[in-house]
This record gives structure tokens, C-alpha cells and sequence, in this order.
């Protein structure tokens, strides 16, 4: 590593710097989602100095130690191509040795450098945007804590292990957080509705069918009052595809799904509607 650069971990007073990079990159992630970043992963959050200044992030998400997720890697635009977004990379795969599988959401320009590591293509994924057009919703709920065990067991199908920890500061960020259920009371779903920089991000959305992940978006959809909104949709749900065309949404830019290690649990990518972040999965 260049001598130059020096790495340690975020701390609370690098926060406004960390949120300027983001905002630089046009990215959608909040103050908040910063603070809840460093606050669910205090020793596992990073800060790489050039000399003495800050120039650049990167985060890591555990989800115990079957898999880990890599996120927010920026780099100033006046510190690159000098070896930082490297060995910020780096720096996050040796903090996750004990990690069974690694993954992360590749822009087409992180690619190479994460091919390079080791990490492979799993799948591809699609941010749709545009302001929804108002279609009728079915009936849901909202969020309860009490069906805290059915949705961990539908979210760990769909996304490989528990993440219920993480749902639940989400859950509490949200504009909305809904909860889907059959004619016979059973869960069927969960979705959010999250406040961002630059649009509503709805997300993550998990759904056992077609139908209730339809009843989903259409119920959170109704709560963006208008507003832009941007959905993370994997490729190879159509289902989801087609309901973000019927709203009135178009495709912005894809993302690769990477993994790194022994993929063991990797979900289901037809259940979720929408993913949680890239930064988290």
C-alpha cells in the first residue's frame, strides 16, 4: 500500500465528510443512513487518508459470519487513481476474514478492480425511477415487531441468511413499512419506503408471490405523495419488472451482484421485489 495512504476506522465527526463524497457521486444514501452505518458496525466502517486529509469511505455490513456486504467505497474526485479505492477494498476484506462469503452491488466502473479480488457474478440488477402513477392498492398493515419471526424466515429465503436486526432499524427510517397478508391472516410480504437524498428508495420489498409483492408496491407507492422514487429490482424477477413499466417507471442504470468466497446461502432472487441498498443488499 502507498505509503501516503493511511486507513482508520469512521468515527461520529468524519460523517459530513463521508455524506459530501456521497453527494458528489450522486448517490441516494442520507445523513441517516451514515449514522445507522456506524452505529450497527462501529469497528467495521472506514476512513482512508491521503496524507493527512480524508479521501475516501467504505463500509462493511456482517450478517454473522456466513456473509458480509461491502458498500459505500467512494474516493474524492481529487484523490483518485492513486491507489485509495484499492486499498479501501482491501482493508475491508482482511476486517472479514472470518467471513464465509463476501458480497456486494458493482457499478460497471468497480468491476474490474473487484474481479481482480476475487469476486465473481452472481446476478444483475436494475434501478428503476420515475413518479408512480396511481394504481388502485389492496389492503396491508403496518409493521409489527410481533411478526418479527414469520417475516426473518420469508427475508432469509429470499436473501440467503437473518438480516432482522438490520429490517428493524430500516423499519424504523421508513416512510412506510407494510405488511402483507393472505385471506387466512399468514404474511405474505414486507416492504419499505424509505426518505433519500435525491428520491423516496423503495425497498427492501420481499414477497412469497407475484401477488403480494403487486399488493406491496402499489400500497407503498401510495405514500410517495408524488414524489420521485428509485427501486433496486433484481433481473431475473419479470414480475417485479413489469409492475415498475405499468407505474410509469423507466430503467436509470444496472448493477452486478457479486460474491466473494463460498456462496452457500444465496437466496432466492425471484422473492425479493426490491433489494434493501446496495450498500447492505
Amino acid at each position: 500500500m502507498n505509503s501516503k495512504i493511511h486507513l482508520r476506522h469512521l468515527i461520529a465527526a468524519d460523517l459530513e465528510f463521508a455524506d459530501s463524497l456521497r453527494t458528489l457521486a450522486g448517490w441516494n444514501q442520507t445523513p441517516g443512513d451514515w449514522q445507522r452505518f456506524l452505529a450497527c458496525e462501529p469497528r467495521g466502517c472506514f476512513l482512508a487518508e491521503w496524507e493527512g486529509s480524508p479521501a475516501g469511505t467504505a463500509t462493511t455490513t456482517r450478517y454473522g459470519t456466513e456473509l458480509a456486504w461491502i458498500g459505500m467505497v467512494l474516493v474524492h474526485p481529487d484523490y483518485r487513481r492513486r491507489g485509495i479505492g484499492q486499498a479501501l477494498l482491501h482493508h475491508c476484506l482482511d476486517s472479514l476474514q472470518d467471513v464465509s462469503c463476501i458480497k456486494l452491488d458493482a457499478t460497471p466502473l468497480g468491476k474490474m478492480l473487484y474481479e481482480q479480488c476475487g469476486f465473481r457474478e452472481e446476478w444483475t440488477l436494475t434501478r428503476w425511477e420515475g413518479t408512480p402513477l396511481e394504481l388502485p392498492a389492496s389492503e396491508t398493515q403496518p409493521w409489527e415487531t410481533s411478526s418479527a419471526a414469520v417475516v426473518d424466515e420469508l427475508d432469509a429465503q429470499a436473501f440467503g441468511v437473518s438480516r432482522l436486526t438490520k429490517l428493524e432499524h430500516l423499519a424504523r427510517q421508513s416512510r412506510a413499512a407494510l405488511i402483507s397478508k393472505d385471506m387466512a391472516g399468514k404474511i405474505t410480504g414486507f416492504g419499505m419506503l424509505r426518505e433519500g437524498a435525491r428520491a423516496l428508495y423503495l425497498g427492501p420489498v420481499v414477497a412469497s408471490s407475484p401477488e403480494a409483492g403487486r399488493t406491496l408496491v402499489l400500497s407503498l407507492a401510495a405514500h410517495t405523495g408524488g414524489r420521485l422514487i428509485y427501486w433496486d429490482i433484481p433481473d431475473l424477477n419479470s414480475a417485479a419488472a413489469e409492475l415498475a413499466r405499468q407505474l410509469g417507471l423507466r430503467p436509470q442504470r444496472q448493477l452486478l451482484r457479486m460474491h466473494r468466497g463460498q456462496n452457500r446461502h444465496p437466496g432466492n432472487p425471484l422473492l425479493p421485489f426490491a433489494i434493501a441498498d446496495p450498500a447492505i443488499g
